[in-house]
């Protein structure tokens, strides 16, 4: 399997498993918590069979990638994104990041700069911030994130299980989220390490992306369900489209935060397109 190998002096050496399908323009892809590249399979054979190279990595801790006990932050995730564009020498790339990934990206555009990167995609992202605050009334509450936390801590098997139904809007009349979809979130999600997970949880909710946003110099397409029950559209999406310089923002009816259906048949159209824009 393809590892690159990334060092820092609070962590040592961390491999992190990436995949590489076609040639072209480069398209990488950013999972979300707590899952794998695995989840992105779909949208990469979309953009490999429309000519162009699709790579998407296991986030540090998730996955095939080292179970890191530190560095599970957002500094050290845009880092490795950037380890991996330029170990794999990538020029011209379209950035993707779901959910958490979706940060990955933000951060990694702030930190180290768009000299690689012709474009972004931010689909059910949750910059700029998603825990409510007095300057973010629309974000979610912290019990929120605290009772994520302890599901994680106390039984994490079960409480994934219980997580792929909103996830995948499963929960909403008329909804057709198949089981198989179910047990594959539920597989990818128990493939992250424990602690990695539970570090996570606080780089999804309680960083806030809104410098990052700003400093954002490349085109980006802003993607969200309004049925989101996990990122609510209002303080994520919306809000990102608002503060990015230049940002196409695409509300999805009805979509739930999984990329599943005739949602995930509608965005990832819309995903080659703005590819071959």
């Amino acid at each position: 399997m393809p590892f690159i190998t990334t060092s820092d002096s609070s962590t040592g050496p961390v491999e992190i498993f990436y995949k590489d399908w076609g040639t072209g323009t480069p398209v990488v892809f950013s999972h979300g918590w707590p899952l794998n590249a695995d989840a992105w399979d779909r949208q990469m054979m979309a953009v490999t069979d429309a000519g162009f190279r699709a790579v998407a990595h296991d986030r540090r801790g998730h996955g095939r990638s080292t179970q890191t006990g530190d560095g599970n932050d957002m500094d050290h995730y845009a880092d490795d994104l950037a380890a991996l564009l330029d170990q794999l020498d990538l020029t011209d790339v379209v950035l993707v990041g779901h959910s958490t990934g979706g940060g990955e990206v933000a951060h990694y555009l702030a930190r180290h700069g768009s000299a690689r990167v012709r474009k972004a995609v931010l689909v059910g992202a949750v910059p700029p911030l998603m825990v409510q605050t007095p300057e973010n009334p629309d974000g979610t509450p912290i019990e929120v994130f605290d009772g994520i936390r302890e599901g994680v801590r106390t039984d994490r098997s079960q409480y994934y299980r219980e997580l792929a139904v909103p996830f995948f809007g499963a929960n909403r009349e008329g909804a057709n989220v198949s089981q198989g979809a179910i047990e594959q979130f539920w597989r990818l999600s128990m493939q992250a390490g424990l602690k990695p997970a539970y570090d996570c949880i606080a780089q999804f909710s309680e960083v806030d992306y809104t410098d990052d946003l700003r400093a954002i110099d490349v085109p980006v397409f802003v993607a969200h369900g309004d049925d989101d029950q996990i990122v609510p559209i209002k303080a994520a999406g919306i809000r990102s489209a608002e503060i990015l310089a230049d940002a196409t923002l695409k509300v999805y009816p009805g979509a739930p935060h999984g990329i599943v259906g005739a949602y995930e048949d509608e965005f990832t159209k819309d995903l080659v397109a703005f590819v071959q824009a």
